[in-house]
């Protein structure tokens, strides 16, 4: 799939870590200029960048902050005048903070919903009106989770937001379709990335979690990362409004044992 996406240009959220990350390599590596979103510390976003460079590729690390409209806003300007266009929008940026339900403060629900559900509609609406204004189409992707259908107790806030794309995903593709911008959720299950480290790194934990996997391991980001590129190519243009779940058969088996 080389080249796949030349003369694209994307836009990753959170595109600085873990899946974030290897969804900027793997839009890189099929030819698309990306420009990778991060909040905080630099220094993640600006090594990826000289990585890329040194392979021949094209990044720009910009920061911003998906909850505010503003820096939203300035992140789809900045890659416009970078390279060009805006053609692809990978939703990814999120977080986490786990409590029982009754214990959950206030301001967790609302961090959780700002980033994750509200970040997602800022971005999508900022890249849209941005694809219709080129006239060409264009794609919008989401990172979901299998928690858009899956429960997660000690964790409401998050499948809350989760649920909320699933529903805000498949109302905006077909509002968009007549544009030709697809929209589409990847719902990931157990994927091996420093958000899930503790996890991993708890022997009872990890078997336990590696049980109700019907495929007994955790994803590679790399995985995340091959599913997302090809949503992005001409040979999955008449996908949309739809989550493809890459779980390792999760999905199925979750608590069942």
């Amino acid at each position: 799939m080389t080249g796949a996406l030349a003369g694209k240009a994307a836009i990753v959220t959170g595109g600085d870590t873990g899946i974030g990350a290897a969804i900027v390599r793997g839009l890189a590596a099929r030819g698309a200029s990306v420009v990778i979103d991060y909040v905080g510390d630099a220094t993640p976003a600006q090594a990826l960048v000289a990585d890329l460079a040194n392979a021949g590729q094209k990044a720009a690390a910009v920061a911003a902050d998906v909850s505010k409209a503003a820096d939203v806003q300035n992140l789809v300007d900045e890659c416009v005048k970078t390279f060009g266009s805006l053609d692809i929008m990978v939703n990814n940026a999120g977080l986490e903070h786990r409590y029982p339900f009754v214990d959950t403060p206030d301001s967790v629900w609302d961090l959780v919903i700002a980033v994750n559900l509200t970040g997602t509609y800022l971005c999508s609406k900022a890249a849209a009106k941005q694809m219709i204004a080129q006239g060409r189409g264009g794609r919008i992707i989401n990172i979901s989770s299998i928690h858009e259908d899956v429960t997660a107790p000690t964790n409401s806030p998050y499948c809350a937001a989760k649920g909320g794309v699933r529903m805000f995903m498949r109302t905006i593709a077909v509002e968009l379709a007549p544009h030709k911008i697809t929209v589409n959720n990847v719902g990931p299950g157990a994927v091996d990335t420093p958000m899930d480290a503790a996890t991993k790194r708890n022997p009872v934990l990890d078997q336990e979690l590696l049980s109700e996997i019907p495929l007994r391991r955790w994803a590679e980001p790399a995985e995340i990362a091959g599913l997302v590129a090809f949503l992005c190519t001409d040979a999955a243009s008449y996908i949309t409004g739809t989550t493809v779940f890459i779980d390792g058969g999760m999905m199925r088996q979750a608590g069942s044992l």
